[in-house]
């Protein structure tokens, strides 16, 4: 008798408090922001950075990885000549990277 009364009495086990359970998911967030939202946003930034300073005679790489100098500039449109006298129209965004900076210095490793 006395062993059920003690049975009804006793304070029962508890699961692990809401803020307990809620805490591993805020971590995952902010680790995924700092390592994978926030260096997108950025770089985004800086391709944007970089379109918006495009200027005629600019050497650029595609993102299809054609080469070729600036021969125009419109809203959305740039047109590359890639060969004399050939010359293609490409989306804006699709300018990867301006190249004038990456020139050789000229010298040749002769084999």
């Amino acid at each position: 008798m006395w062993d059920i009364a003690y049975a009804q009495g006793a304070p029962g086990l508890t699961g692990p408090s809401p803020v307990m359970t809620i805490l591993p998911f805020i971590l995952i967030f902010v680790i995924m922001y700092f390592l994978v939202i926030r260096p997108q946003q950025k770089k985004g930034k800086e391709h944007q950075e970089m379109l918006n300073k495009l200027k005629k005679n600019d050497e650029v790489m595609t993102s299809g990885g054609i080469y070729g100098k600036v021969v125009a500039l419109a809203d959305n449109v740039v047109t590359l000549e890639v060969a004399p006298n050939v010359r293609i129209r490409v989306h804006r965004p699709q300018i990867s990277a301006v190249v004038t900076g990456e020139k050789s210095s000229g010298k040749e490793v002769k084999e």
